[in-house]
């Protein structure tokens, strides 16, 4: 795994490279090294170049694939952050933001304790395979040399995992004594860290951010980003149409569709495993600049090894932070100042995750503007304990009623689900590892409601 400042160092070689030797990070301007980044620097020809970095791509400032952003946007958003971060803020128990962000970071700080107690189980398991079969697996596949591979495989993820929890102190301020001090409260209760929803962040950078996850973002996203740009051709930078994405997960498609210009968007997440993996990558956002092993948790569905303990890069496309706000918390309650403040809103694999659905739609109507769009696609697998749970056709016949008219939309985004409803279904993959032996696929229904200009 490369250091979390590779990409700075190999963003000021490439620098030096393209203005001549003469060039330092004085003379660069904006450049600045962190000096934990000048100790011990690496022979550059000797790292292997998982850049593949166009010259627009290299020919970047410190500051731009790197740090956070501090658009006006940003900013604003960050105040109010910190404000219901505050252990003041609210009751303090498990709910609180703060508590979950820490509980978010304890998972992550114990990433390889809990995978490695799992690869431990697997190896017991072996002991009871008899000498003749151990005997031919270990002439055949040395099956037993898999457990040590695994193991220091696991040992690079948690290398990530240390950085996103480092990274996210800093973002969160967060001292070391506050995060050591609830990992003590946290074992002495006897509670484990959660590795599912760690190995589900880590498994989102995937499908969000490397070309690997292309397999699935490519249909689905295809017919989204289409239908914003036909909802709107004519966009001017100056009063960009005003986007938001609730449920982003790491927050892929928001940018995808901030990189059409004349949009701006804005994401919200309620995961704190999510949230945490996207500041990571807000802030350490150049191209490839990071690597891991995704698929090592898992034994199951793979035709090799190889296939298990492939190494991933990301994220596989330059990240611009600046576009794009993230705003952290329940959709129901971050955007109650935003009112009829976004000309769309694009929930793509959302709603069916809503504790109340009806809440969720209540909120969508309310934060979109009278006249404006509401963009769906997604399937409807509701969770544990759902107040409401809606067919598709009950779904449209409510959001009708609550004031939104289902518009024509393009026959490339599926067909039609069922005759007299301007519904379209489309096979939408989530798997994340496009070389399994399985496959775990929805039939997604997509569809454009405009709300109406009445109250």
């Amino acid at each position: 795994m490369k250091s979390q400042f590779f990409h700075a160092s190999t963003a000021l070689a490439a620098l030096t490279l393209l203005v001549g030797p003469s060039c330092t990070a004085a003379d660069a301007g904006n450049i600045k090294v962190d000096d934990a980044a000048n100790q011990n620097s690496p022979d550059f020809a000797s790292i292997p170049n998982h850049m593949s970095a166009s010259l627009d791509d290299v020919v970047v400032t410190l500051e731009q694939v790197s740090g956070q952003p501090d658009t006006p946007r940003h900013v604003e958003a960050k105040k109010k952050l910190a404000k219901n971060m505050a252990r003041g803020w609210g009751n303090w128990n498990a709910n609180h933001p703060r508590h979950r962000l820490l509980d978010a970071l304890y998972g992550f700080s114990r990433y390889y304790e809990r995978q490695k107690l799992d690869l431990d189980r697997v190896e017991g398991l072996y002991k009871h395979v008899s000498k003749a079969q151990k005997s031919l697996l270990e002439h055949q596949v040395q099956y037993s040399k898999k457990f040590a591979r695994i193991d220091s495989l696991l040992k690079k993820n948690q290398e990530l995992c240390d950085g996103i929890v480092q990274n996210a102190l800093e973002f969160y301020g967060i001292g070391q004594d506050e995060f050591q001090k609830h990992v003590k409260t946290v074992e002495a209760s006897g509670r484990p860290a959660d590795k599912i929803s760690v190995s589900q962040a880590l498994k989102h950078y995937v499908r969000d951010w490397t070309e690997t996850g292309e397999t699935e973002r490519q249909e689905t996203f295809s017919c989204l980003v289409k239908t914003l740009e036909g909802l709107f051709p004519e966009r001017d930078a100056a009063a960009p149409v005003k986007v938001l994405v609730p449920g982003a997960g790491l927050g892929r498609l928001g940018h995808d569709i901030a990189r059409l210009e004349g949009f701006e968007v804005t994401v919200n997440e309620w995961s704190m495993y999510m949230n945490v993996a996207y500041r990571f990558i807000e802030a350490n956002r150049a191209r490839n600049s990071h690597s891991f092993y995704p698929f090592v948790d898992g034994w199951s569905h793979h035709a090799t090894e190889a296939d298990m303990t492939r190494e991933l890069v990301f994220p596989d496309a330059s990240v611009n932070a600046t576009s794009v706000v993230m705003v952290e918390g329940d959709f129901t309650t971050a955007f109650s100042d935003k009112t009829g403040a976004f000309d769309v809103v694009v929930t793509y694999f959302f709603i069916d995750t809503a504790r109340n659905l009806m809440s969720y739609l209540d909120t969508i109507k309310r934060v979109v503007k009278p006249g404006g769009h509401w963009v769906n696609l997604g399937p409807l697998l509701y969770g544990t304990g759902p107040f409401v749970q809606l067919s598709l056709e009950e779904i449209v016949q409510v959001t009708e009623a609550m004031g939104f008219e289902y518009l024509d939309t393009e026959e490339s985004c599926g067909p039609l689900t069922f005759p007299g409803r301007k519904v379209r279904s489309m096979e939408a993959v989530y798997g994340f590892d496009d070389k399994a032996l399985t496959k775990s696929a929805y039939n997604a229904q997509f569809w454009v409601a405009r709300r109406s200009t009445k109250p």
